[in-house]
């Protein structure tokens, strides 16, 4: 893909995908100057422009405010970066704040019709769509095996999604039996050219034999069904060459920094 076709995707994401979708349930959407804050999720979370139009100073004072609303509520907060953020010493003065780097992801797009393929999956494995609170659970469950911490609240985050727009997030599980060993889900949005590829975990057991493969090419027949022309993921650093493979091209990276009481 070409630097220039880079630069328009990277374009294109700054422009639409800035934002936040409130998950539903008790959340709700604030704005404090350029940033956007989410309210009443399982942490905090703040988002802005690539240029904050804010500096020195003024940008200290800022992200106190973040900070020190969240710490009222007696909430960790996370504000999401991006890798070509301006101000250029963003990040230097969220760590001055207190905030800490967790670990940073590559921000992927490609596109849906490029992408899609039917699923081939090993033998025993189904592929299936949930809505119900039990699979939505089973979902928590697996992803808290996974990442060896407590997931419990993604499946009520799930289920208000669902629940606020049942066309717009579809929670995709592949199961050998009845255990769930892989689930991903699709978030769409009105008026976006994208549709968000989240989620994609898998068990350790259940690795390199293509389901994650068979996640992507499914979301991306259902996105392109729909008429959504690309598709992005914040990947991991295990995720980034498979989906790179797949022919999903880096536009930049995303860092979260968190705040904890």
């Amino acid at each position: 893909m070409s630097e220039t076709l880079i630069d328009e995707l990277r374009t294109a994401y700054d422009a639409q995908l800035r934002g936040v979708t409130p998950p539903g349930g008790s959340t709700r959407i604030e704005r404090d100057g350029p940033l956007t804050r989410v309210v009443g999720w399982h942490r905090g979370f703040v988002t802005g422009p690539r240029d904050l139009g804010v500096y020195g100073e003024e940008l200290d004072r800022l992200i106190a405010r973040q900070r020190d609303f969240y710490a009222a509520r007696g909430e960790a907060v996370e504000w999401k970066t991006r890798g070509h953020d301006l101000p250029a010493d963003l990040t230097d003065r969220l760590t001055a704040a207190g905030f800490v780097a967790e670990d940073s992801e590559t921000v992927l797009i490609g596109k849906s019709a490029d992408l899609a393929a039917d699923p081939v999956l090993p033998e025993g494995v189904r592929l299936r769509r949930i809505t119900a609170a039990s699979d939505l659970q089973r979902v928590a469950a697996m992803e808290s095996t996974v990442w060896g911490e407590d997931w419990s609240w993604l499946a009520d985050d799930l289920a208000a999604r669902i629940e606020r727009a049942p066309e717009d997030t579809v929670v995709l599980v592949a199961e050998a039996g009845t255990e769930v060993v892989c689930s991903a889900w699709l978030v769409f949005k009105d008026g976006v050219d994208f549709g968000g590829l989240w989620g994609g975990s898998t068990l350790k057991e259940w690795r390199g034999q293509g389901i994650y493969r068979a996640m992507v090419a499914h979301r991306a027949q259902l996105a392109a069904v729909r008429g959504v022309p690309y598709l992005y993921v914040d990947a991991s650093a295990d995720s980034a060459p498979i989906l790179t493979r797949l022919g999903l091209h880096a536009v930049t990276t995303t860092t979260p920094y968190v705040w904890s009481p």
